[in-house]
């Protein structure tokens, strides 16, 4: 289980990393002007630090499309597996990643005698938090609140819209080439499905995701199952089309009698909380209630 949470993470952030010291340091800190000395190791926390007005000296590698501010940062390779020796070499003041993935990274960065600060993106809430934290530690005070504050207002709109009806209750199904979990309300998108007015079927777990049982998930009666796409989005498509396809019980929901089965696209449904939560939430609304009409 714990393997195939990691190659989520790996395949969602894979990509050809650069390697090797060779780096030039004045133009480094021509990056950098007011001296940081920030490396940012995932996709989310990129986006963040350009939405607070922040110089980085160090990127993640990633097929994602960055900020082009960012367009000559040095990249440091994927978020599971960062190049220890070009962090080092570029001499970090800071070094980000996410609590996610903190089990894994801490030693690595301990035995390189190197401190990360590890942000919680597990939830939209806990997301606006540490844009708060970034911008009180970076003095982007009124950067972060001009950030988090639509944010909060879409939130409490959100509830409001939601309130006065009964909550669908949603399968979360996230998937990798070859195989797939099922998302608990402590996963990101668990907790984009709660913002949206839905009610995740698995509940008493204390982890973010659960080995698949279909027969359990049938008496769990879903009203709607949501299937995430990582690593290669297209191929996991594919495969979930064919379990849906080839094992007979899947005809037996309701989600799927009624058709209400929708794909999530990876560019805003992420492992982790990030700036596009926004448009995620205002899609998910959309599965959700408009589908039938209700807003």
């Amino acid at each position: 289980m714990k393997r195939l949470i990691l190659l989520l993470f790996s395949l969602v952030f894979i990509a050809g990393c650069q390697t090797g010291p060779n780096i030039d340091l004045e133009k480094v800190e021509a990056l950098d002007g007011e001296g940081h000395r920030i490396v940012s190791t995932t996709v989310a926390l990129t986006e963040m630090m350009d939405a607070l007005d922040l110089d980085l000296i160090g990127k993640p590698s990633s097929y994602k499309n960055l900020p082009e501010r960012y367009e000559e940062v040095m990249e440091v390779g994927n978020p599971m597996s960062p190049d220890m020796e070009l962090i080092l070499a570029l001499q970090p003041k800071q070094l980000l990643s996410v609590t996610t993935l903190q089990y894994d990274l801490e030693p690595l960065f301990e035995k390189n005698g190197m401190e990360a600060y590890y942000a919680d993106l597990k939830s939209v809430e806990h997301m606006l938090k540490e844009i708060e934290t970034f911008g009180a530690m970076y003095g982007r005070e009124q950067e972060a609140a001009n950030v988090v504050a639509p944010f909060y207002t879409m939130i409490e709109e959100m509830e409001q819209k939601t309130a006065s009806f009964e909550k669908p209750r949603v399968l979360i199904l996230m998937g990798v080439p070859g195989s797939y979990l099922v998302a608990t309300e402590h996963s990101y998108i668990g907790n984009l499905v709660k913002l949206a007015g839905g009610k995740n079927v698995i509940e008493g777990e204390d982890v973010e995701y659960v080995a698949s049982n279909t027969e359990y998930l049938q008496h769990a009666e879903p009203d709607i199952i949501l299937r995430a796409a990582h690593g290669m989005p297209d191929e996991v498509v594919e495969m979930f089309d064919r379990e849906f396809q080839e094992n007979d019980i899947w005809k037996h929901f309701k989600a799927v009698q009624d058709g209400r089965v929708y794909d999530l696209e990876e560019r805003i449904f992420g492992m982790t909380a990030s700036l596009a939560a926004e448009e995620a939430l205002h899609t998910l609304h959309a599965m959700l209630y408009e589908s039938e009409g209700r807003r």
